[in-house]
């Protein structure tokens, strides 16, 4: 089935009242004018605790709306009632997107879909085409996919390096690649989730930004002093990987990333920049990332109740164009100064 033709079909189900009947079909954003025109990017959702389910549609509306790319976003997905269910690590439909994918960004956290469903990854990465890989990328999946985060971003789960829901984390740009093009129009970054050890990066690896541990959660917050930021993490590279097959690709990580991160209009623009870079256009100098419609992140953290997916009862096309579901806090979340609610 053709792209147009399934996205005509979908928007059919939507406007006839039948939109939760669907079994969890992909969200596709067709580009409009830009520089991306042409080329098809595949976000990869699907995480228990940095909502991954509501960052990934905010970006993929910039990156097809304001600069071109056609955005097909993906989600971890209840396989019988179609709702998306971050705490199914098994079932991850539409992967077949990446057959003709010119990036695909990735998200997830412990991930274990079939060997089937997993094919055109494989095929993917067999292929050297380039990848982005946020915060919990580094763990994404388990088993036979479990090289993902070490072979192909450069690093897998470590630790915590700064304290968990206490202490954010401000981006310190590397001296030595301050001129690089994704950090094009990159000044000021915070990130209210905190700072992840690196200890595996290899010295082959390009870093961009450094990771400073604040004292508190908000964005005014001044780093910490003392061994915690001497030295600084590696917040975010380039490095060229290795496929298991021995194909080589480029590819982009950042342990930033929770839904609440990108209230940052930087980390937008530095994904948005890592995009550009690795599909081969010019970055701009400053790329515009306004949100499209308005953004409600929640902030992060587990959800215990094994209910509450099935009781929000969001679908795909509920992160559609002209829609913003309004988040819900889990459990615990501390008092945080840093929302704000709305287009930025």
């Amino acid at each position: 089935m053709s792209k147009l033709l399934h996205g005509f079909l979908l928007s059919l189900v939507a406007s006839c009242g039948w939109a939760h009947i669907a079994t969890g079909a992909p969200l596709e954003f067709t580009g409009a004018e830009g520089p991306g025109q042409g080329k098809h990017i595949v976000l990869i959702s699907g995480d228990e605790e940095y909502r991954s389910e509501e960052a990934l549609p905010m970006l993929g509306k910039i990156l097809s709306q304001r600069h071109g790319f056609t955005c097909t976003v993906l989600f971890s997905i209840d396989p019988e009632k179609g709702f998306i269910d971050p705490h199914n690590q098994t079932n991850l439909p539409g992967l077949e997107a990446l057959d003709d994918a010119d990036l695909m960004i990735v998200a997830t956290r412990f991930r274990t879909p079939s060997a089937e469903q997993m094919k055109p990854f494989d095929a993917y990465l067999q292929a050297g085409k380039p990848v982005i890989g946020l915060r919990t990328a580094t763990h994404g999946f388990r088993g036979k996919w479990g090289f993902f985060g070490l072979q192909v971003l450069g690093e897998k789960w470590v630790a915590h390096h700064g304290g968990h829901k206490r202490q954010g984390c401000r981006a310190v740009i590397e001296a030595a690649h301050a001129d690089h093009p994704v950090l094009r129009g990159v000044k000021d970054v915070f990130a209210p989730s905190d700072v992840y050890t690196v200890k595996n990066l290899t010295d082959d690896a390009t870093i961009l930004l450094r990771g400073a541990v604040t004292e508190t959660l908000a964005p005014q917050s001044k780093p910490v002093e003392g061994k915690l930021n001497d030295p600084m993490m590696p917040l975010a590279w380039m490095r060229e990987y290795t496929a298991p097959g021995g194909t080589k690709g480029q590819a982009f990580c950042t342990t930033m990333g929770a839904a609440v991160d990108f209230m940052s209009a930087d980390l937008r623009r530095l994904v948005v920049n890592a995009a550009y870079q690795l599909t081969g256009l010019d970055v701009p100098q400053q790329a515009n990332v306004e949100f499209v419609d308005p953004f409600y992140p929640s902030f992060y953290g587990f959800i215990r109740d094994e209910t509450f997916w099935a009781t929000r009862n969001l679908h795909p096309e509920d992160f559609g164009l002209g829609k913003s579901p309004v988040a819900v806090d889990p459990p615990g979340t501390p008092d945080w100064p840093y929302r704000q609610l709305g287009p930025q």
